[in-house]
């Protein structure tokens, strides 16, 4: 656990008061300050209206750039920092603020290891929109999303990527603010995004990040000037830590790819792998993974890193790497040959459209708060048969009477208000709108 530094200098602790009232005010933290504040937060010593007073401060007057790298450094080393200079090839992670039908980093775990990186990928609740990376893949029979962190240096070694659930024992600091932040509506504060995605992805080994920063109806980030800027955050604040990072500003106003479920996002992203899978879906694999091998050096130019991130979703070496992180994992990959293992849902019906015209907009966090009520039972747990399908984009002429998606569910009595959402997510129009560029604005 984390290793209390001793300054040369006395340090007197000031009141917690004191210190929500100096942020308040717009005034800065010293660095022995916000060693204090982790410190306190670890050692459960800061009682929680006050952390939350302190939240809702940061949330509205902000931190600097200096404040958040020092912040960011100090809750990596609250817990273990998981130490990877045994492995000599590159160590890159990825973050995604997370987005409807967001299946990436299924694809670009196997796809950087098939490359000649290694990812390891320690996926946080922040990472996710509904469903996360997690949930699918406990689709698989027998896959486990957690393990001991020697196992992990292990299967890095080996195989060269894995996926798992953030461990107690990494940057504890930061779950425990995390959670608080849920309760208290400070989740889109910037300062406190980029110091948790940091702490976290740093921790877990990483030289360099590549991040995803989605906006629109279907992210957390509603607005796209706040997604630049966090954007920027993050890469600023990595530099000032010595990290490399580069980071895509994406666009969330409609799904990405063609569904929405685990099962279905699980057997998208090997479709994927198989070289076939929705060009949008393709499209941001093709540039997050080009960032990737630019920035680990294993391509020095974008041609070259396009080339290297084709030949290797291509040729089958990615679908290999997937086979084994699974393996390694304790699931079985012989769903990628037979998608029959994996839970179907017993029935599929179509959602039609009830006018001709063009898909003018889509609602993504409608069609998410459709699968959730399709999908989650009176305990919270999510049928992994239950989703979307077949989501027709923006642009897309319809047929009075074409299906906008096909539905697959279990339970009969979910369908109605499952289908309030669904129908409302889709507008139709007489003429076609101009698809969003899916990559908005590229921030290295």
């Amino acid at each position: 656990m984390r290793k209390k530094i001793v300054t040369p200098r006395k340090f007197v602790k000031p009141p917690y008061s004191l210190l929500i009232e100096k942020k308040r005010d717009g005034s800065e933290f010293t660095e022995d300050e916000i060693r204090f504040l982790v410190d306190s937060v670890l050692d459960q010593e800061i009682p929680d209206y006050q952390l939350a007073s302190l939240l809702m401060s940061i949330f509205f007057v902000g931190m600097s750039a200096q404040e958040t790298a020092i912040f960011a450094e100090e809750m990596m080393l609250s817990g273990e920092v998981i130490d990877l200079t045994a492995i000599a090839r590159p160590k890159i992670e990825k973050y995604s603020t997370g987005g409807v039908g967001d299946k990436t980093t299924l694809v670009l775990c196997p796809l950087a290891a098939a490359c000649g990186v290694v990812m390891p990928n320690i996926n946080g609740s922040d990472e996710e929109f509904l469903i996360s990376t997690r949930d699918k893949l406990s689709a698989i029979p027998g896959m486990k999303t957690s393990m001991s962190m020697e196992r992990f240096v292990s299967q890095l070694q080996d195989v060269g990527c894995a996926i798992v659930g953030q461990p107690d024992d990494i940057a504890p600091v930061d779950a425990i603010l995390y959670n608080l932040r849920q309760k208290t509506g400070t989740i889109p504060s910037i300062p406190l995004i980029t110091g948790s995605v940091l702490s976290r992805k740093l921790a877990a080994g990483a030289e360099s990040l590549v991040v995803d920063v989605k906006w629109g109806n279907g992210s957390f980030i509603k607005d796209v000037e706040q997604a630049k800027v966090l954007a920027r955050s993050i890469t600023r604040v990595g530099r000032s830590m010595k990290r490399r990072c580069v980071a895509l500003v994406t666009d969330m106003n409609q799904p990405l790819g063609d569904t929405v479920g685990t099962s279905l996002e699980l057997l998208e992203a090997v479709q994927l792998l198989k070289g076939e899978g929705p060009d949008d879906l393709k499209e941001l694999v093709l540039k997050l993974g080009m960032e990737i091998v630019r920035l680990s050096g294993v391509a020095g130019s974008t041609l070259s890193a396009k080339q290297t991130v084709q030949r290797h979703l291509e040729d089958g070496s990615a679908l290999q790497k997937f086979r084994e992180m699974i393996q390694a994992q304790g699931g079985n990959p012989a769903f990628i040959d037979d998608p029959s293992l994996l839970p179907k849902a017993k029935h599929v019906r179509k959602l039609p459209a009830p006018k001709r015209g063009y898909v003018h907009t889509i609602n993504a966090g409608m069609i998410a708060r459709g699968v959730q009520i399709l999908a989650t039972d009176s305990k919270g747990k999510i049928d992994p048969a239950v989703g979307v399908s077949e989501i027709k984009k923006v642009g897309t002429q319809m047929k009075q009477g074409e299906p906008l998606i096909m539905i697959h569910y279990n339970d009969e009595e979910r369908l109605e208000p499952a289908l309030d959402y669904l129908r409302s997510a889709f507008r139709l129009a007489p003429k076609r709108p101009t698809p969003p560029d899916l990559v908005v604005e590229r921030v290295a």
